[in-house]
């Protein structure tokens, strides 16, 4: 009888004339839509989804891609949260990516037949298209995860959905860790976990015998393997692109390649290969898409008038299924492989590991068409499958630099949410790491809990290391340029890879915004040339765009720039920092800003031991070389001592965004505990000279450097915190 009721009542919602959630009729629009979701294979367990959602609070829904969970089970979800006038709170749908979230929030609100922002809206870093009047809102996991620092229950939510769960990313885990608490301490809290066949088992298991309600695609494509693994992967599917271009069978094509230097390396050869295609079988346009957050999902150029045939090609990674919306995908080609950065705690820097994908990509990707016709082009052979592929990729939270999620646990719990039951543990190497690396930044008390300092340094989205050099400008007075170097390294990099044939052009366009004291000043420069342009002369987007492209700067990358500078800004303001100018400008601020930054970055320090470049890490014996973009590349006088933002074994060895610093200056704001960690080297014995001849006149620093609370005594009093657990 309460079955019929229920769905009875869909059926009542449905069959509406007024649009139950504006009071506005129904368009013709939504009748076509509505026809074209019930043919989606997901349609086929909306009233058994509905039924588990009444009488569970944890329901898993899995299924194959693209047979519409993401869109319509939220939809459910408002339906049934409606019936109840809302009660316990909104919906929330969380992703992974934010141009996903933005793309189905825009989907879901045109199917709904409402205005974007108004009942249905996203929120995602940067942008929040949200009002009082949101019941479903789309979010990427970090928002999500965001909001659990000022409301750890997250009470304005009656139901939580998680999304992209295949992928595995730090956030999403600690989310599906985290919640599993609060679920307990909210009865009335429902939560859908949205997720692929292969995971399904093992979140049933974590989730105790909880309801799974399994989606089947429709439709199954052509899937063609080769005789042999490809030697060369990269060079085989562009080989197989222009064959199927040349065979003249229209569709576009879905290319995913092993890394994200492929993508762009593939988009600038069939760029250059345009000119040599037979006009008549058309014209390719390549579509990067880039699963990483910080990074862009380029548009075409505007397409001028052509009266040839124009199929798009879009070049994707790993974790970059999600991406692809187009509807007129044909052709996939799976190259099988990913190059992955592993994060070695060892020496603090990531490592490239060459991998097999999962199976469950490699299924994911077979049906990336959905309901459409087409074939997918495996680059390995069938029994690879079963041979080199495991069922499941790797967690990455096994595999990441865990230094910000164990600040994030340290904040929640204060909220008595620091026990986080984690569907696989991170690698107890990482986590020491991360908790060793918060002690030296004074993130952590005597006890091991969070500091008051630790919960301030909480707030900003930044990596610990930054946040603790943003606070240090405080005190050395250079905020506002300690917030534009935050900003700068935080974004994708300003500096675009020139064309062939135009690298010098581009270093003599990139010598007008060079700063002898080091990379990080140099950023400052291009970052306030950047704001002179848009500010100044009021220029239009193209005409700023225009500038960019004439000194082979992104504009994206500093409109990012931009936007982080600006949120950053907001949260000093909002926790009561004093943000004010110095009155120096950058040039006589250039000592105070390098002992912020040292303050953050003291582990990143580096000593050139033979002259010639080679420089050497103090907390490790690991030797690395100058980017080819810092300012001291390829000129004749180097630095010997460098703190560096970042150093990368998979960009050829190399330390990134480096800048000159003294002896003397290391050991007046290194932590004397961090100093006498150091391996024995000849660095450590320069450093131990200095202390040496500096400590008779400086013992009461020393005192004080011994003390990292103390150092730290000027800053907001924050109630203290309970003992943290960290599983």
């Amino acid at each position: 009888m309460e079955e019929m009721k229920k769905e009875s009542m869909v059926q009542y919602t449905e069959d509406l004339e007024m649009n139950p959630f504006d009071g506005l009729p129904f368009s013709s629009r939504y009748y076509k839509l509505l026809k074209e979701r019930e043919e989606l294979p997901v349609w086929q367990v909306k009233y058994a989804f509905m039924e588990s959602l009444q009488h569970h609070q944890i329901v898993i829904v899995s299924g194959d891609a693209k047979t519409g969970k993401s869109s319509q089970v939220p939809q459910w979800c408002a339906e049934y949260s409606l019936s109840n006038h809302f009660q316990h709170g909104t919906i929330i749908c969380t992703q992974t990516h934010k141009h996903t979230a933005m793309q189905l929030a825009l989907q879901v609100a045109d199917e709904m037949d409402i205005s974007i922002g108004h009942e249905v809206g996203y929120m995602v870093p940067f942008e929040n298209c949200c009002n009082s009047s949101t019941i479903l809102r789309y979010s990427t996991d970090a928002m999500l995860q965001k909001e659990m620092m000022t409301n750890p229950l997250l009470s304005n939510y009656g139901i939580i959905i998680v999304d992209d769960v295949y992928e595995r990313s730090v956030t999403t885990d600690i989310l599906l860790g985290l919640l599993k608490h609060v679920l307990l301490l909210r009865p009335e809290l429902k939560l859908i976990v949205i997720a692929s066949v292969e995971i399904s088992s093992k979140l049933q298991a974590y989730y105790s015998s909880v309801p799974l309600i399994s989606v089947k695609s429709k439709y199954q494509m052509e899937v063609v393997y080769t005789c042999n693994v490809q030697k060369d992967h990269f060079l085989s599917a562009l080989k197989l692109l222009f064959e199927i271009h040349n065979s003249k069978e229209s569709g576009d094509i879905v290319i995913f390649l092993a890394c994200e230097q492929e993508i762009g390396k593939a988009y600038q050869i069939i760029q250059e290969k345009q000119s040599n295609l037979n006009p008549d079988v058309g014209e390719l346009v390549p579509l990067p898409l880039y699963p990483s957050e910080r990074e862009r999902i380029f548009k075409p150029n505007e397409e001028k008038p052509c009266k040839y045939y124009k199929r798009k090609v879009l070049l994707t990674t790993s974790f970059g299924e999600s991406l692809v919306w187009f509807k007129t995908i044909a052709f996939v080609i799976d190259t099988g492989i990913e190059k992955k950065k592993v994060y070695n705690p060892r020496i603090r820097a990531d490592t490239v590991v060459v991998r097999p994908i999962s199976k469950s990509q490699a299924e994911m990707r077979k049906q990336i068409l959905g309901m459409s016709s087409g074939k997918c082009f495996c680059l390995y052979p069938e029994e690879f499958t079963d041979k080199e592929m495991k069922l499941l990729p790797q967690a990455k939270i096994q595999e990441s630099n865990l230094t910000k999620m164990v600040l994030f646990l340290k904040r929640m719990d204060i909220a008595g949410l620091g026990h986080c039951d984690f569907i696989d543990r991170p690698a107890p190497e990482n986590l020491m790491q991360a908790l060793e690396d918060l002690d030296y930044l004074a993130a952590l008390d005597n006890d091991g809990n969070l500091s008051e300092f630790g919960i301030i340094m909480s707030a900003f989205p930044v990596d610990p290391q930054l946040s603790k050099a943003i606070l240090a400008s405080l005190e050395f007075d250079c905020v506002e340029e300690m917030l534009t170097i935050a900003a700068m390294v935080t974004a994708p990099s300003c500096f675009i890879n020139p064309p062939q044939g135009t690298e010098e052009i581009a270093v003599l366009c990139w010598q007008k915004f060079v700063h002898p004291a080091g990379d990080h000043f140099t950023l400052i420069n291009v970052y306030n040339a950047y704001k002179e342009v848009t500010t100044n002369s009021m220029s239009q987007h193209y005409e700023i765009e225009k500038w960019c492209q004439n000194y082979f700067l992104n504009c994206y990358a500093l409109r990012m720039a931009e936007a982080i500078r600006a949120e950053l800004h907001d949260i000093m303001r909002q926790i009561e920092l004093p943000v004010s100018a110095s009155a120096l400008g950058l040039k006589e601020n250039v000592p105070k800003i390098k002992k912020a930054l040292l303050s953050g970055y003291f582990m990143q320090t580096a000593r050139d031991v033979d002259g010639c470049g080679n420089y050497l890490m103090l907390s490790h014996r690991h030797v690395a070389q100058l980017h080819p973009l810092s300012v001291y590349f390829n000129t004749k006088s180097i630095p010997e001592w460098v703190i560096f933002h970042k150093f990368s074994i998979a960009e050829n060895n190399s330390i990134k965004i480096v800048s000159e610093i003294s002896p003397d200056l290391f050991v007046e704001l290194v932590p004397q505990f961090y100093f006498s960690n150091l391996p024995t080297s000849e660095s450590k014995a320069i450093l131990q000279e200095v202390i040496n001849h500096l400590s008779p006149i400086s013992t009461d620093k020393e005192q004080k450097t011994n003390s990292k609370d103390k150092h730290y005594e000027k800053y907001p009093e924050i109630p203290t915190e309970q003992q943290c657990i960290i599983q």
